[in-house]
Parts: C-alpha cells; sequence; structure tokens
C-alpha cells in the first residue's frame, strides 16, 4: 500500500514511546528527505506508539492499520524497536512518501526465548575491537530489526589487559558501558566468561563478583567447558555452581548457562558432565551446545536432564577448520577458495543456515551464535529471523534485509546476488557461472546507485564477488598454463615449462587484484573490518585477512616451478628420472585408484563415512606460500576411521596401498588397515613400508607415505572394502593410490 505524505508524522505520550519515536525518526531519516515530526497529539499519525503492560511478553508486538499509517503497541521498549523494524523492512521510500509491500497487520511473537549473537569486544574478533559505543548501539538496533533480544559480550581476567592500537577501551570499561547501552533497548546480555585454569577457586570467585557488580544488566552466564578450559567436567560444574550463586546475589534474575564444550585432553569428560547433571543441581538454569561439543546435539538431549532446557551456540562466523564448514553436509569446499577465501572471509550462507536450523532448531529454546565481525553480517540476520519463525521463507528475509539495509537498490537483485554468492562456493571456481553473475550484478548495481559505495554492507558484498572472480580469472590462467607446461615436459623442455610458468597475469587480472586493496581501505574506514594484518591490525592470517590468504596457490603453478627448478640443478640422468615422477605422480592405469581428499571428495569413496570429520585445510596456511605443496595435499581428513569402496582391480593381481599421512603420530596409538575384513596392518602408526626419496621429493614437510601390501586373495571379484581406524586419537591423511605391486 502507498502512503503518500509531506512529513512523517510520529506519536508518541511517554518516555519509553518517545525514545522508541526518536529511534525510528533516526531511521527514516536515513530514507527519506521528507521532514520527520514527534508529537504527542493524537492527530493523524503515520505511526503511533503504544505500551501495554498486560503484556505478558517482552517480544511481542502488534502492528494495527490506522487511516493513514499504523499503530505498534507492546510492553517495552524492544517490541516497539521490533515493531518500526518490522515496517521498515517492509518499505520502500519515494519522494512523496513510502510504499509497505505487503500486508503486515498482525500480532507477533517469536517461537524461540532466545535469539541472540555474540559480539565479543576483544582482540580476536575481525571487526568489532575497532568499534566505539555509538558502532555499537547503531547494531544492537539493526540485530533487533530481524528479531534478535539478546547481545552477548566477552569477560576475561581483566588484569591481563589484552589491547591492540585499534581499541578504544579496556575490556572491563566497554562491557560495562555495552550493558547500560543494551539496557536502555531491552536487549538482553549474556557473558560469555571463560574459567581460567591458573585461577583459584576464591580468585575465580572474587574476579567475578568485582565485574559482575559494575555490570548494570546481566541475564545471563556463559561459562565454556572448553574452548578455552581444561577443567575436569566435576570440578566445571561445581565452579559453574558457585559461581551462579554469586551472579544471583548482584543479579537476582541472571541464569547460569554453562555449556558442554570438551577440553580435547578429556576423553570421559562427557560422562562425566552428564553424572554431575544428573544430581540436578539447582544453581544451572541451561545447557549449551556448541563448538567441540562433548555430545552431539541429539545425544546431548537424551543424556542431560529434561529439566535443563539447551540454548545453542551455532558457529555461523568460520567457513573452515569449524563445526559446519561451507558446504558442511558434504565437506567439500574447494580448495582453490578455501585457500585463498579462509577461515573469515564475507561469507552469506542463507540456504546452508536453513538447513542447519532445520537439523538443530527443535531440540532447543534458542541460541546466541558464534561471531568474530560484521563478515558474517547476512548470517546473523538469516539466523534471527529463523528463530523467530523456523518456516520463515529466505528469500523473503533477502529482501527485507536489501530493504532494510539498501533501501536505493532493487531489492531482488540484491537477494538473488546474496544466493548466488553462496552458490558460488560450490564446486570448482572454473566450473561456476554464479561468480560471473553476481559479480556483474555487483558492478552494475554500483555504478547505478553511487551512494551504495558508501555502504558497508554492499561493499561488503561487493568485495566478497571480486574476491571470487579474482580466485576464478587466475584458476582459469594457471590451469592454463600447467597443462601447456605439462605438455612441455612431455616433450622433454624444462625450459620451455619453466618459460611458461612464470607468465604474468594480464591487464584485467592485475586492475581486479588492485581494486581488492582499494576495498580493504574502504571498508576498514567504514565499519573498522580488518582484511590485513599489516595495515588493518586484523589478529592473524586466520582471522578474516581476507587480503593476505587471496594471493594462496589455486593450481599446481607453483608446485612445479619449485620443482622443475629442482631438476635443473641434476644430472642428466637423474633429471630425467625425476621428471619422469613428477609427471607421472598421480597416474594410474585403468585397474588401479588414485584418490586425493582434496580433488575428489569424500562423497567418491562410495560411502558416508562414521562420526563427525573434521577437514583440516592445509592450503590457506603460510608455509604454503615459501613451500608450494601440492593441490592434492590441501584438504587433510581428520576422524578415528575412513571407510572406502573400490572396483575395477584385475584377478589374480597383487597390489600395493599407499598412503600419505600427517606426521604426528602417537606411541600410544592403534592403528587398524583392513581389506575385505583381512587385516592388513595393526601396530602403532602409520606402519607400512616407508620411501623416504618419494617424501622428499613430491611431500612437504611434515606429511610421510606409508605402504601396505593387499595380495590377490584379498579381493572379491575385482572389489575392495578398506577401512582405516585409530580408535583413540585417529588420523590425518590426504591422498593414496592402489597401484599393482
Amino acid at each position: 500500500m502507498k502512503y503518500s505524505v509531506t512529513e512523517f508524522v510520529i506519536s508518541a505520550s511517554d518516555p519509553v514511546t518517545t525514545r522508541a519515536a526518536e529511534l525510528f525518526s533516526k531511521e527514516l531519516k536515513k530514507r527519506t528527505s521528507l521532514n520527520v515530526v514527534i508529537t504527542n497529539e493524537v492527530t493523524p499519525c503515520f505511526v503511533t506508539f503504544k505500551t501495554d503492560e498486560t503484556i505478558d511478553n517482552k517480544n511481542l508486538y502488534t502492528i494495527e492499520s490506522t487511516n493513514n499509517g499504523f499503530e505498534i503497541t507492546a510492553k517495552t521498549i524492544r517490541g516497539l524497536i521490533f515493531g518500526y523494524s518490522h515496517i521498515l523492512r517492509k518499505a520502500k521510500f519515494t519522494a512523496d512518501g513510502v510504499l509497505i509491500t505487503e500486508d503486515i497487520d498482525g500480532t507477533y511473537k517469536p517461537q524461540k526465548q532466545i535469539i541472540g549473537h555474540q559480539v565479543g569486544y576483544r582482540t580476536t574478533p575481525n571487526t568489532y575491537d575497532a568499534w566505539d559505543y555509538n558502532q555499537y548501539f547503531d547494531y544492537y538496533l539493526d540485530m533487533m530489526a530481524f528479531g534478535t533480544n539478546t547481545c552477548e559480550h566477552n569477560t576475561t581476567k581483566f588484569g591481563k589487559k589484552e589491547m591492540n592500537p585499534l581499541m578504544r577501551y579496556t575490556q572491563e570499561e566497554f562491557v560495562v558501558e555495552a550493558s547500560r547501552l543494551a539496557d536502555t533497548v531491552d536487549l538482553d546480555v549474556s557473558l560469555w566468561h571463560a574459567n581460567d585454569d591458573n585461577e583459584t577457586e576464591e580468585e575465580a570467585l572474587r574476579i567475578r563478583e568485582d565485574i559482575y557488580s559494575k555490570i548494570p544488566r546481566i541475564n545471563a552466564v556463559f561459562p565454556p567447558g572448553g574452548d578455552p578450559g581444561e577443567m575436569y567436567a566435576d570440578a566445571f560444574v561445581e565452579r559453574c555452581r558457585k559461581i551462579s550463586d554469586l551472579l544471583k546475589r548482584i543479579h537476582p534474575e541472571a541464569q547460569m548457562h554453562p555449556s558442554a564444550q570438551a577440553p580435547h585432553k578429556y576423553r570421559d569428560w562427557g560422562e562425566v558432565f552428564v553424572k554431575e547433571m544428573a544430581k540436578m543441581p539447582s544453581e544451572i538454569d541451561t545447557v549449551i551446545m556448541g563448538p567441540n561439543h562433548a555430545y552431539p546435539m541429539h545425544e546431548l538431549r537424551k543424556k542431560v536432564p529434561e529439566k535443563y532446557p539447551l540454548r545453542f551456540y551455532p558457529d555461523i562466523t568460520h567457513n573452515l577448520r569449524c563445526e559446519y564448514p561451507v558446504n558442511f553436509l558434504e565437506d567439500d569446499w574447494h580448495f582453490a577458495l578455501a585457500s585463498t577465501l579462509s577461515r573469515e572471509s564475507v561469507n552469506p550462507r542463507p540456504t546452508e543456515l536453513r538447513t542447519l536450523h532445520r537439523v538443530f532448531a527443535p531440540y532447543t529454546i534458542g541460541s546466541v551464535s558464534y561471531s568474530e565481525g560484521v563478515h558474517d553480517d547476512v548470517n546473523k540476520m538469516i539466523w534471527s529471523a529463523l528463530e523467530w519463525d523456523k518456516d520463515a521463507n529466505i528469500r523473503d528475509v533477502l529482501l527485507d534485509y536489501s530493504r532494510y539495509f539498501m533501501n536505493e537498490a532493487d531489492e531482488n537483485i540484491i537477494a538473488d546476488t546474496i544466493f548466488l554468492l553462496e552458490k558460488s562456493w560450490q564446486g570448482d571456481p572454473v566450473e561456476n557461472p554464479c561468480i560471473d553473475f553476481a559479480y556483474n550484478n555487483l558492478c552494475e548495481l554500483k555504478s547505478k546507485h553511487e551512494t551504495l559505495s558508501e555502504n558497508w554492507r554492499f561493499m561488503l558484498l561487493y568485495f566478497r564477488a571480486c574476491c571470487d572472480k579474482v580466485v576464478k580469472l587466475r584458476r582459469v590462467f594457471e590451469q592454463q598454463l600447467c597443462k601447456k607446461a605439462l605438455n612441455q615436459l612431455n616433450c622433454g623442455s624444462i625450459d620451455k615449462a619453466l618459460e611458461i610458468l612464470i607468465t604474468p597475469f594480464d591487464e584485467t587480472y592485475i586492475a581486479l587484484r588492485n581494486e581488492l586493496d582499494v576495498l580493504g581501505k574502504k571498508l576498514f574506514d567504514l565499519i573498522g573490518i580488518q582484511l590485513d594484518v599489516e595495515h588493518y591490525y586484523a589478529d592473524s592470517w586466520e582471522r578474516g585477512a581476507t587480503l593476505d590468504t587471496i594471493d594462496n596457490n589455486v593450481s599446481d603453478r607453483a608446485y612445479l616451478k619449485e620443482k622443475l627448478t629442482y631438476a635443473l640443478t641434476l644430472d642428466e640422468t637423474a633429471k630425467t628420472s625425476y621428471i619422469t615422477r613428477l609427471i607421472n605422480r598421480n597416474k594410474t592405469d585403468t585397474d588401479e585408484i588414485y584418490y586425493s581428499v582434496a580433488l575428489h571428495g569424500l562423497n567418491t569413496l562410495g560411502i558416508k563415512q562414521d562420526g563427525e570429520v573434521y577437514m583440516d585445510i592445509q592450503g590457506d596456511r603460510p608455509y604454503t606460500k615459501e613451500t608450494p605443496i601440492p593441490m592434492s595435499m590441501t584438504k587433510l581428513y581428520d576422524n578415528y576411521t575412513l571407510k572406502a569402496k573400490f572396483g575395477g582391480f584385475k584377478p589374480e593381481t597383487d597390489y600395493t596401498l599407499t598412503i600419505v599421512y600427517k606426521s604426528d603420530a602417537s606411541a600410544d596409538a592403534k592403528h587398524l588397515i583392513t581389506a575385505n575384513s583381512h587385516i592388513i596392518y595393526e601396530g602403532a602408526q602409520f606402519g607400512g613400508e616407508k620411501n623416504p626419496q618419494f617424501d622428499k621429493e613430491f611431500l612437504v614437510p611434515g606429511f610421510e607415505s606409508a605402504a601396505y601390501n593387499l595380495k590377490s586373495d584379498i579381493f572379491v571379484n575385482g572389489t575392495l572394502e578398506l577401512e582405516i581406524s585409530e580408535p583413540d586419537i585417529g588420523f590425518k591423511f590426504c591422498e593414496m593410490w592402489i597401484k599393482k605391486a
């Protein structure tokens, strides 16, 4: 419906509604040049704010149409903010008024009790540590616009005085003021407060009494069981009980929410934690399930008494080396993207988050997500909307996101482009047209609407699209060089192969790559995001420093250059032999198998793996710049077991199984390999026959190969079912061969 007005009149009659009107007025002025007036009159108004103390839920609000606008009613300012934000999410502003894109009359109440995000002020995040209080408050309101009712901050042992050059405040003074600001808009405050393993109980309680007494609003305290912390489970629960008693003396309504995150050193931590919870400690109110969990969600819910609701701590911020990596159901994010975009690049993942929510939300009373910056901004809003309504249409949420934050742009193009950015991370970038479509869409919008260049959310999307485009251009170019170089090697010309491999990039690529550096400065100035370590003080290369990882290898170009340079130091006989081995490193006959986790993915093993697989990506690590790693080794499978099914082997033929492992074997390991239920190796890690020459020539330091005999009578009609296991510490491997002996 179109509302034609000469000015926006807002009615407010008391301090609470007046404050809501002021905040609403500020948002309107961002979107329209029409005058905005706040009045206590009941004359026809665009929005009239009302409070109703009889409403029993602070999250509930109603919107009712009037002759020329809307009436919003809620219990506190929280609901009023939810209400006016709902209007803004559905609004397109014009020169003479506003178009509301759908009927919004109704009563709105979230399905979840806790809907929150962690926005901790410390050195680790790639954005928040650069903010002042005003930026934090604005972000509170942005999150509330999509239904957030809880913010989570970090409290530590403040005597450590952990600071970086970007931080304006100490952590202690910050958390006090951040809590006060949250309270002004009735936003719940959760505190993530890890235990210090070196503290005595007396010290721990004294520190907490001091800080909790200073913080004006605390609704929950979240002590992680591990990550960090190494307290044994019974001691951890006892510490939580005593902290809870202290907390509730200072903040009577606050709750204790410990997490069942297990320290790696205790294999039985989860069992002991469950036994302690079975004693029904009254001081604990809710149990959190998060990364490095003692039990998966379903098992945790079965084992923890029903008295204790579960709160989810979803990691929506990380792309790899995390609980829910990109394409988490398949764990197959392409090595070229993983190597260059790394752990905390800009990462809208709307459809993946919907899947994640459908799997885990039924078990919980809500969540506070793990976040390390604004690179996951889209994810925050999607997750909040799903916690509000599990059946929310995510395209509608993205349309809301566009209208609320980028009102001048075509919301359909923005929404579709966010979907394209998510799809750009599926498969080999060389084969993915979504990368080009997303880039072209955002270039066109940027050219059409100059104001978008000052909008940090738009520029984050544009930066991501440019990154994907850079990776695709470079991979296409380098793959062509590698193909031509290998052709020269097959003809015996190392010099010509090297000449091809050092071909410079063209002007198109160089211009786009240089634009990334310009965008890094722009985004730092706009929102404080730290896209490299040297210029913008990112905590490390792994913490969103995309400009430090974007040039990592995406093909075997650098690896081949290094190997060919080495080959030139050899005599003719050795050189010829070495080049032959290099060319044939991954080649197999039709009855043989070469498998790489990075090149082929887990699905090609023919069977779903047991347990929770961890993919230890290597391609983004700094050592790969000094010591180029073949793309086949850029992903390490990390688990207690690996199962695979292979076929096509010749009868009455012996084969050799060769596996490349990460060299972190334990003296206590119990390594077992079976083939069609026959034990082919049992003993210490990793066993097998060693090949030092192969390891030196074609692996990188920290990896080793081991070979095992597969006798012909093991095979069943040319098929093989392989299983590798280590029950206590697991193992890591990246590639294997099954070749004729």
